[in-house]
């Protein structure tokens, strides 16, 4: 299939410059499977739609404030830092801007030297390897979190008034680079409700990185080669999934990191391999999907991977007639906008 195919046409007005005022009262489209047909709610009646035995299963995965301003050594020049994937404990992959600038052992600091950085090697796609210092007996997060921004997607144009409504309320291992945004919509009420109608969920961990959103540029979609992104899936969230599937329920991921990582991970008979590793997998029309029997999601950027992978799931022209419908009926899009569900 060629990119183009994932085009669809955007009223600017129509891309959501801040949350909602309350989580959980953000639309909701429902687009069925089986018949196509699309049906229009509010997220907070999503344990309306599910049923009991069914499992959603969650990332969570807390934003990093992965944007850092800092300076060259010597010469002070300006430089950007956005921090991608960590290698271990003190070297990351990262993007940089001005590129130029940050060459095989160029050094750099940021937070007025609480934190300085060497490059270590440059890859062709642009990114490159960089070891960290800081003081000995400081939390590398914890500094993170008075020295860096949180890196909103360009689109967005005004920073939050609450820098939490860019995490999910689930939130609980630091690494992301971007918000799993399809659990911005979900509040510890909403939970609750879900637990008392015998809905249950689970989680797991995929840190976003540049393999989520690095735009598509390749005609063709199948010579488009995504970025690595770690995850971890607790062994008690396999057994849960495994169980779900044996009783009847049907799996959901909340997000397409979660989907992602769950059919990465998939070996046959409705089960998946616990454990810690890497995805670089891409999911696209003709994909035959392995564990999730259903997805809840953003609306996304034209001809991006994201909109692909809902097109495997939903079919390509019940996804973009689908879209259709969203500007017509004037939902909100990406990362602050409305959600869609997909079963």
């Amino acid at each position: 299939m060629k990119t183009s195919d994932f085009s669809y046409d955007l009223p600017e007005e129509l891309i959501a410059q801040a949350p909602a005022q309350k989580r959980d009262s953000s639309r909701l489209m429902h687009i069925s499977r089986d018949t196509k047909s699309v049906s229009h709610h509010i997220f907070s009646g999503l344990p309306q739609v599910l049923r009991q035995g069914d499992l959603l299963v969650m990332n969570d995965s807390r934003v990093i404030p992965a944007r850092l301003m800092g300076n060259k050594i010597p010469g002070g020049a300006a430089i950007q830092f956005l921090l991608l994937n960590r290698r271990s404990a003190n070297t990351w992959e990262i993007l940089t801007k001005p590129g130029r600038k940050a060459t095989p052992g160029a050094r750099f600091e940021f937070g007025g030297g609480r934190l300085k950085a060497e490059i270590l090697d440059v890859r062709g796609d642009g990114i490159r390897l960089a070891g960290f210092e800081w003081q000995q007996g400081q939390d590398f997060f914890a500094l993170l979190d008075e020295i860096g921004e949180l890196p909103l997607p360009e689109y967005i144009h005004e920073k939050p008034a609450e820098k939490e409504r860019y995490q999910t309320v689930y939130n609980r291992e630091p690494g992301s680079c971007a918000a799993p945004t399809a659990g911005l919509h979900f509040t510890p009420e909403l939970l609750a409700r879900f637990k008392e109608s015998g809905i249950n969920h689970a989680f797991i961990t995929l840190h976003v990185g540049l393999g989520t959103f690095r735009p598509v540029k390749a005609e063709n979609i199948e010579d488009h080669i995504m970025h690595r992104e770690s995850f971890c899936i607790p062994d008690a969230t396999a057994r849960l999934i495994a169980k779900t599937k044996r009783e009847g329920g049907r799996v959901i991921a909340v997000g397409t990191t979660a989907c992602r990582t769950l059919e990465s991970r998939a070996i046959g008979s409705g089960e998946v391999q616990a454990g810690h590793g890497s995805t670089d997998i891409f999911i696209y029309p003709g994909y035959e999907f392995k564990i999730i029997d259903g997805l809840i999601t953003n609306f996304h950027l034209p001809q991006s991977t994201l909109i692909m992978l809902v097109s495997a799931f939903a079919g390509h022209d019940a996804t973009m007639a689908a879209y259709r419908t969203a500007v017509r009926e004037r939902y909100r899009f990406y990362s602050f906008g409305d959600a869609i569900l997909i079963l």
